[in-house]
């Protein structure tokens, strides 16, 4: 008795195909392209991580440095006439 396999529809370009009719070198590069979406989607969740993470740091920097730093008087500069 053969067991019938459920199609598995892939669709690209809008076209539908099933991927048990797929050659071994159809699968392979499906499933590269499965992988590298999967990367291309954890690679931007850590860059937002990273990004948020960087504004962190320098917000961190910028407070601690305006507390360090004596504030200029506007007026002994010849500002503001």
């Amino acid at each position: 008795m053969s067991k019938e396999q459920k199609p598995q529809i892939v669709t690209l370009d809008g076209v539908e195909h099933d991927a048990n009719t797929f050659t071994e070198q159809q699968l392979n590069l499906l499933n590269h392209c499965i992988d590298l979406d999967r990367k291309i989607n954890s690679t931007q969740f850590q860059l937002q991580q990273l990004q948020v993470g960087k504004d962190s740091f320098l917000k961190l920097l910028k407070d601690d440095l305006a507390m360090t730093q004596p504030v200029q008087d506007v007026e002994a500069l010849g500002g503001t006439d």
